[in-house]
């Protein structure tokens, strides 16, 4: 059995964690089932938005530990290379030029929390809980969850929620901004958003990915600068031509 599906619906793709039975925790053998859909999805000219979404009850319980860790008693850096090879199974979601979004029906807890944070928007439902637990256990957060949470609630409110370790239930979330969208029925409507958006024009929406990922992080010069030379060129887009052509009737 597969532990990560990878399904098409039109330009849609879809990745599902696919170990219900123990709540999606992360192995091995999952992450690495996990880089290769994403990588798949990446080299995909085809695909223009990717929900992620978990089988069963949870999204995902975070990390097996003995598979993921291994020994723990080698020396900081190797276990730092092998922290970050495991970061390397998940973390390239941020970097796809497409619309991500998290469909979050249950527990997303510690690395599971990570994977949804890679995503571009999470779609909460009523029971989907936010883990960032990692004091909780003596462990420090990793896989990027420190600077992904600052990135989307701000660093009073990312130590806040670090420093208590607490699973921040949907409605929290969202008041927080860690979800940006709360339903009943999440995986339906992370779908639903990914077709809408799947169908807009795709050079305008990956510039729009690149300009928030820059306006996050540059001065506004710089954003400035990259905002009006994606504005210049899709002044040429063909339903920009439609709307401009429409408008002229009026």
């Amino acid at each position: 059995m597969s532990l990560v599906l990878l399904s098409s619906d039109g330009a849609v793709r879809t990745i599902t964690l696919n170990a219900p039975e123990r709540l999606n925790a992360l192995d091995r053998p999952l992450l690495d089932e996990l880089r290769a859909a994403v990588e798949t999805v990446a080299a995909d000219t085809d695909a223009a938005a990717l929900v992620v979404s978990g089988a069963g009850r949870a999204f995902c319980s975070g990390a097996d530990l003995e598979s993921l860790f291994g020994d723990r008693t080698r020396p900081v850096p190797e276990l730092r290379d092998h922290l970050m090879g495991v970061y390397a199974s998940f973390l390239p979601i941020r970097d796809l030029a497409i619309p991500t979004i998290a469909a979050v029906h249950g527990p997303a807890v510690g690395a599971g929390l990570n994977i949804a944070l890679a995503c571009d928007v999470i779609v909460a439902g009523p029971d989907a809980g936010f883990g960032p637990t990692f004091s909780r256990i003596g462990l420090h957060p990793g896989g990027g969850c420190t600077w992904m949470l600052t990135q989307r609630i701000g660093a009073a409110n990312t130590a806040a929620a670090l420093f208590a370790g607490d699973v921040i239930d949907a409605e929290h979330a969202l008041a927080l901004g860690i979800a940006q969208e709360l339903a009943e029925d999440p995986r339906a409507r992370a779908d639903e958003l990914a077709h809408a958006w799947a169908g807009r024009n795709r050079s305008v929406m990956a510039d729009i990915k690149r300009s928030v990922a820059l306006a996050a992080s540059a001065d506004a010069e710089t954003s400035l600068a990259f905002e009006a030379t994606a504005q210049a060129e899709s002044l040429s887009s063909p339903e920009f031509d439609a709307f401009a052509a429409k408008f002229a009737k009026r």
